[in-house]
């Protein structure tokens, strides 16, 4: 029972909670065990709330007895990125510095979890402060990928991702600041988005690089990503950034997938070196299957794009440093020097020592001297004209086409330990999606295939103006269901059981 309770879409387990065929309680308890049974490999969680979920899940079943209307997703498990606060439950954004905080307060988007009856299995792992690529940033070790234990199920956000991947979740959450939902989803095999900035709020969200950092949905499916997308979306008064309109219909498009008379943008700057030859085989093939269901192919040239990593790690590092300032060890977390020999300021030093891993410092120091005097222009400056650039070149593409397509990542998964020593070669993950970021578009990935080298999950990115998620879910659907249609299961079943 638990194995076929696992294998269910959220979708799937809201319609059977709701009629009565399930107890959210078995749910919970279904999912609890498989986290039991098998996180000790993957390493997805760092912290199982059993209580709190099942708390939840009770609460949920005792509304259905007295007959009141539960929600699209309630009774659903759920597992949240550490990077959200959540009253009561430690929150410690994958750092030794913020080891055993439990916040005092729930975010905007944890609250509208809950609110929507969403069981909450726990925090899921991550890289430091959402720096990184592969999970490996951690401070509490790194998480495996489902499809190869040996291998990072993405960044930053590999814990959710990997937790979809080994059905220790249906849904999960995780956020976006140079493609760590995207990445994660597109070398597991499961779907994610970066919703358009502004459109889920980023209030009890631990900011790394303010201008660019967004939350958003994980699943297995585009429609479950959808239901999530429009629980956790829409304006937020704490939070500054928020875009005061409605959630676009996201779930609508999701059950209307159609690409027919769309026109999808292909661009040239996407493709050629350091591009696996099977990730561009898979995503050739998921453009000629775009033609076929009816969509007008677009090529187009976004020459600003090649400048676009190099704008990104001037200006995520230059926000890193400012963001990062307030964990002086005074306040709050760790705190490390504090026996009465030392100044404010030396406790503050041997806290960050200690407390930061290796890429939050690189960052923090890349930031720092970009902001420094005499260099600011330069540096954080040029970088910002770039960023500009970025967005008039989206602008113009997307007065030609509806959507943009491209491969997510330009490789799929890589080794454990393989780019550790190499910042450059880790960065490169995200070479296809920072445009997306810098601009505050909404982009998705969802799997388009196997790469025939290695037999790894290959994702198809989407990316639509901003404001128009629903584009994002209408193309999504449609491209899914064709794949499913072809092989005649999700692609998801042919990851190797754990």
């Amino acid at each position: 029972m638990t194995d076929a309770i696992i294998k269910l879409t959220a979708a799937e387990i809201a319609a059977k909670i709701a009629s009565g065929e399930l107890t959210a309680v078995a749910v919970t308890e279904a999912h609890l065990a498989r986290i039991e049974a098998i996180d000790e490999k993957v390493h997805a969680f760092l912290h199982v709330d059993r209580e709190g979920a099942l708390a939840q899940a009770r609460a949920v079943d005792e509304k259905r007895e007295r007959g009141e209307k539960l929600g699209p997703l309630a009774g659903v498990p759920l597992a949240l990125k550490d990077i959200f606060t959540t009253a009561g439950v430690p929150t410690t954004v994958g750092s030794k510095i913020l080891e055993g905080w439990i916040p005092p307060y729930d975010a905007t988007l944890t609250k509208r979890l809950k609110d929507a009856d969403v069981v909450i299995l726990g925090k899921t792992n991550m890289d430091e402060f959402a720096m990184g690529s592969s999970t490996e940033n951690s401070a509490f070790g790194p998480t495996g990928n489902p499809w190869d234990l040996t291998r990072v199920p993405g960044g930053s956000g590999g814990g959710s991702s990997a937790a979809l991947a080994s059905f220790q979740a249906p849904l999960a959450i995780g956020t976006d600041t140079g493609g760590s939902i995207r990445q994660p989803a597109a070398v597991t095999g499961t779907v994610g988005v970066k919703p358009t900035y502004g459109g889920v709020s980023r209030y009890g969200m631990v900011a790394f690089s303010s201008s660019l950092d967004q939350g958003g949905p994980c699943a297995r499916t585009v429609l479950d990503a959808a239901l999530l997308h429009e629980v956790i979306g829409g304006h937020d008064p704490l939070d500054s950034t928020s875009i005061d309109a409605p959630v676009p219909p996201v779930v609508e498009a999701a059950r209307n997938g159609s690409v027919a008379g769309m026109r999808v943008g292909v661009v040239k700057q996407f493709r050629g070196e350091g591009y696996q030859a099977g990730v561009v085989q898979r995503f050739d093939e998921a453009v000629a299957l775009l033609k076929e269901l009816g969509a007008e192919i677009v090529e187009l040239d976004c020459p600003s794009f090649d400048l676009a990593l190099s704008a990104y790690y001037l200006i995520a590092p230059s926000e890193c440093s400012s963001n990062l300032a307030r964990f002086d060890g005074l306040r709050y977390g760790l705190r490390t020097g504090d026996d009465g020999t030392h100044s404010a300021e030396e406790v503050t030093s041997l806290t960050r020592a200690e407390g930061f891993g290796a890429e939050v410092k690189r960052r923090i120091m890349l930031g720092t001297y970009a902001l420094s005097s005499g260099y600011y222009d330069a540096y954080y400056g040029s970088a910002q004209k770039v960023r500009t650039l970025i967005t008039r070149d989206f602008e113009k593409s997307f007065e030609k086409v509806d959507v943009i397509v491209s491969p997510t990542t330009p490789t799929t998964a890589f080794a454990i330990g393989e780019r550790a020593d190499d910042p450059m070669a880790m960065y490169l993950a995200d070479l296809c999606t920072i445009p997306t970021n810098l601009a505050g578009n909404a982009a998705m990935s969802l799997p388009c295939g196997l790469a025939p080298e290695d037999g790894l999950p290959v994702g198809l990115q989407i990316i639509a103006p901003a404001m128009k998620d629903d584009r994002l879910y209408k193309v999504g659907a449609a491209v899914e269901a064709a794949y499913v249609e072809k092989w005649g299961h999700p692609l998801l079943e042919e990851a190797p059981s754990l």
